[in-house]
């Protein structure tokens, strides 16, 4: 038997007339910290409105009854190898992805200000790629400073004046979305090759069997069209005449993502091949199959940049393929996301979003950012030199969480490391606020306690539609304290249960 068959609470719709309280019951270990806005109880610890009827049925569970829940999806997830790369010291490790067996919920209304401002975000960032490498007019205009652009190390010249395909430079983003008590913010824009979907629709499946009663009751907005969507986008970014050839170029077996990889493209129907099985003739590129070439027509790659041709880019890659940028320039073969969108999810550019859009849009920001901090200029980097103990500073290419400090969790050794660092190279750094981040109940070492949270909702732009998938990967910072939610830091993931219009229980 599954889990959910054992699991009594999910056995009938659960009597909400007399929901649990935190602290309390089921809840004894959980507590609600005024500090930080609770995902499922109100500050007097009474469960939100959105909350309540899995929170009942939660309160009235067994131990036994969560315990046999967590283990039936976490199972789903080894059987079906859902794994991430972590790096130590000395090598890197394949795990599999921790899971929670708790899903986060958020109202209609709530996502629809997500949504929008997400379809705001890309469309902004998508007009200030084709202005930088075209016009230049926000540079010339003061918008963003235009050595902070064009000495940025994902700027590519080779870009400059290159038409790209209806003017979409990212196709595929998945931005990282925090909330606190002064609601949802931007904590960060990831537009060159964005990973975690394949968890977002893994979690999906496995809380479907876990929960089956009470998902069909909450009436949650569905994610599975993800793959169908991602290959309409591919296949709307050029003219076909006929039916296009997609392929997921990947590293290889041993990328972290490699999982992902493998997953989007079995489920698209696409070619997985990593660059040894592509060839470029004359202009065109070819896969090499056992039938002979086969001609390629959109590519979505999971390279970087650096190591997309050895002939354009870095000389040494041995993961991509010779000739590949000048089909692209050529325009016989579409690159998704483009080469150089890089520049626009710097962590330095990041401080000046809200800006572009204001310039391209005439609009503002329905999505705030997080304030931040430039290392490169005098007054930002003496700024976080006096408070070390209290900011997060970060490398403004640096992802996954590595090459962090948090201030409040560092000792005073490892700050005055990090501050010669930053003396020693200031462009390479900004800082932020150690962030409130709202926590979500999750159940840890057979109790339900609260951790942060935050999302990384998964945004796809096509040739003329915007596609945002209902949900996201929702990223779960497992120790306790914590506030470092990717999985290669020791996070976790969890479903995010976005319900239809109207789909709050009372």
């Amino acid at each position: 038997m599954t889990a959910s068959r054992h699991a009594s609470f999910d056995r009938a719709y659960p009597d909400v007339s007399q929901p649990g309280v935190a602290g309390s019951g089921g809840f004894a270990r959980y507590e609600v910290d005024a500090r930080f806005y609770d995902e499922m109880f109100r500050q007097d610890g009474t469960l939100r409105g959105v909350s309540r009827r899995l929170g009942t049925a939660l309160s009235r569970a067994s131990p036994e009854d969560l315990a046999q829940l967590q283990e039936g999806v976490a199972r789903r997830f080894i059987h079906e190898g859902i794994t991430f790369t972590v790096i130590g010291a000395d090598e890197a490790s394949e795990q599999i992805i921790p899971i929670d067996c708790v899903p986060r919920l958020l109202t209609a209304d709530e996502w629809d200000h997500i949504d929008r401002g997400l379809r705001q975000r890309l469309t902004a960032l998508n007009l200030f790629l084709r202005d930088i490498y075209h016009d230049g007019r926000s540079l010339r205009d003061g918008i963003v400073p235009p050595d902070l652009v064009l000495g940025c190390p994902q700027y590519r010249v080779e870009m400059r004046g290159l038409q790209v395909p209806n003017d979409i430079y990212v196709s595929v983003c998945g931005t990282d979305v925090v909330r606190t008590h002064a609601g949802f913010a931007v904590l960060e824009d990831n537009l060159r090759v964005p990973s975690g979907v394949s968890y977002m629709l893994a979690c999906r499946v496995a809380m479907k069997q876990a929960f089956p009663r009470l998902y069909r009751a909450h009436n949650v907005r569905e994610i599975a069209r993800y793959p169908e969507q991602l290959y309409a986008t591919l296949a709307s970014l050029g003219s076909w005449a006929g039916t296009p050839r997609v392929a997921v170029l990947s590293p290889g077996r041993y990328n972290s993502a490699y999982y992902e990889h493998a997953f989007l493209a079995g489920e698209m129907g696409a070619d997985l091949v990593e660059g040894r099985d592509l060839v470029v003739h004359d202009g065109i590129v070819y896969a090499r199959t056992v039938t002979g070439l086969r001609r390629i027509d959109v590519i979505y790659r999971r390279v970087d940049d650096d190591f997309l041709d050895p002939v354009t880019f870095r000389s040494d890659s041995l993961l991509g393929v010779p000739g590949l940028f000048h089909a692209y320039r050529a325009g016989n073969v579409v690159i998704a996301n483009a080469p150089g969108t890089g520049v626009a999810d710097d962590k330095a550019v990041y401080a000046y979003v809200p800006d572009l859009i204001r310039y391209f849009l005439d609009e503002e920001p329905i999505l705030a950012n997080v304030e931040t901090h430039l290392c490169r200029t005098r007054e930002g980097l003496a700024y976080t030199l006096d408070n070390l103990e209290r900011l997060v500073v970060k490398e403004v290419g640096g992802s996954g969480g590595y090459g962090m400090l948090v201030g409040p969790h560092s000792t005073a050794a490892e700050r005055d490391r990090y501050a010669a660092r930053l003396r020693s190279h200031p462009d390479n750094f900004i800082s932020q606020p150690v962030l409130d981040l709202s926590r979500a109940m999750c159940f840890v070492e057979g109790n339900l306690e609260p951790r942060h949270v935050d999302v990384r909702p998964f945004v796809l732009r096509g040739r003329s539609d915007t596609w945002i998938a209902p949900g996201g990967l929702c990223r779960v910072a497992l120790r306790r304290g914590g506030l470092v939610v990717n999985s290669s830091q020791g996070g976790g993931c969890k479903d995010l249960w976005v319900l239809r219009d109207g789909q709050v229980p009372d």
